[in-house]
């Protein structure tokens, strides 16, 4: 059985089955091990782990914990409550939005390679480069929200580093809209998510790619990336505060436990607490060579119970809210049996969005696309509900291929 398990009753002789963070947070070789001793127990809860999931047929049980379906229980319950309230209304279809996205996209890509070549190589950073492609991302979200983000939703392993940095500009971006900033604030947000990772162009690319946990000495240089990143965009006298707050302060938590200066609560930014949330929800979304990316429904959630501790409650509800519990381009899994591509959300559910089927799990083959609106009761466009996010490498479909009908 699995419990769901607060760290102050940990002790030697419990298997921990999911440590409960994002893999950056924690030291540990394995996310699956037999706690040994009291000094691995200190290591964890001084990594800002507050609670972890337990195999109790494993390893010693805790009395009056809750099951983990329990906790999952209490949390969709949470996010039924939280998906009431109406999400932004586009300006654009989906497919002609997508168009002009994919372009968006290479482009920004391309832009912040150049700007990891040129911290390498000591140069300074251009802003009058990257300005315009933060306004460009900002027009497309203007736009149309889910295009961009559905396309970064898609990453290749060898570009991941290039592509998070586009994809935190652009979830930034679409966060601050949501949130009614002004247009000088989300710019400047825009502009730190884009660089927030600059540092890393000084981490070795055998540490940052390598396809394993990292030893202490590497996890500890890894960590330096934030300030070394801070040094390199602070040398560009037009790259100004918000963009330098979020880049070094996108690893900082609630709880003091992030880095590199263990800020807590009251003295992280408004701003780098919303980068944080967007860092960590791109980071486990993505497959990495040393571990698989979960579902951005699976993350929403994650982050949802992180929020406890880590990020500020109502900042990671109105995230949920500005992306959707399934984002523009999550396959799913319908009560029918079909799989399905979502491709927009419903103006007042979040839980019921419009999506397109494709795929038949019953008789294992392609169907004729066709859009269907959850929100609707059967006869009139809908009739069926998500049961769960599926993975597309388990069925080898590019669910991408399906956003548009017609």
């Amino acid at each position: 059985m699995l419990k769901k398990v607060d760290a102050s009753h940990l002790k030697p002789g419990m298997y921990i089955h999911d440590l409960s963070c994002d893999w950056m947070t924690h030291p540990f070789v394995r996310n699956r091990f037999m706690l040994a001793s009291d000094e691995e127990i200190r290591k964890m809860i001084d990594a800002g782990i507050h609670d972890v999931v337990i195999d109790c047929s494993k390893g010693l049980d805790v009395d009056h914990a809750p099951t983990l379906d329990e906790t999952r229980q209490r949390t969709e319950e949470a996010l039924v409550a939280i998906a009431a309230p109406p999400v932004i209304v586009t300006r654009t279809s989906l497919a002609e939005e997508l168009k002009r996205a994919a372009v968006i996209r290479h482009q920004a890509t391309g832009l912040v390679r150049t700007v990891m070549q040129d911290a390498r190589l000591g140069k300074a950073i251009e802003l009058d480069n990257v300005s315009p492609v933060v306004q460009n991302i900002t027009e497309s979200i203007l736009r149309n929200p889910a295009a961009l983000m559905g396309l970064l939703r898609i990453k290749t392993k060898d570009d991941y580093t290039f592509l998070h940095s586009v994809s935190v500009c652009t979830l930034l971006v679409a966060f601050c809209r949501s949130r009614g900033m002004d247009a000088h604030t989300t710019h400047q947000a825009g502009l730190g998510g884009l660089l927030h990772d600059t540092g890393k162009a000084l981490v070795p690319d055998h540490i940052l790619n390598k396809p394993g946990r990292l030893t202490d000495e590497e996890f500890a240089i890894v960590r330096k990336h934030p300030r070394d990143g801070y040094d390199i965009l602070v040398k560009s006298p037009d790259v100004g505060p918000i963009a330098l707050d979020i880049t070094l302060h996108h690893h900082e938590r609630r709880d003091a436990s992030g880095y590199p200066d263990q800020q807590g609560e009251g003295a992280i930014s408004e701003l780098a607490q919303m980068a944080a949330i967007v860092d960590v929800y791109d980071a486990i979304t993505a497959d990495r060579c040393y571990h698989k990316g979960i579902s951005a429904a699976e993350a929403l959630r994650k982050i949802y119970e992180w929020s406890k501790f880590h990020f500020h409650p109502t900042y990671a509800q109105e995230f949920m809210r500005c992306v959707g519990i399934y984002p523009v381009g999550t396959m799913v899994m319908l009560e029918s049996g079909r799989l399905a591509v979502v491709i927009a959300p419903h103006e007042t559910n979040l839980l019921a969005p419009k999506v397109n089927v494709f795929f038949n799990t019953k008789h294992n083959g392609y169907i004729k696309p066709e859009t269907v609106d959850l929100s609707r009761p059967l006869g009139f466009g809908g009739g069926d509900k998500i049961v769960r996010p599926e993975s597309p490498h388990k069925w080898n479909v590019d669910p991408m291929r399906f956003i548009s009908v017609g």
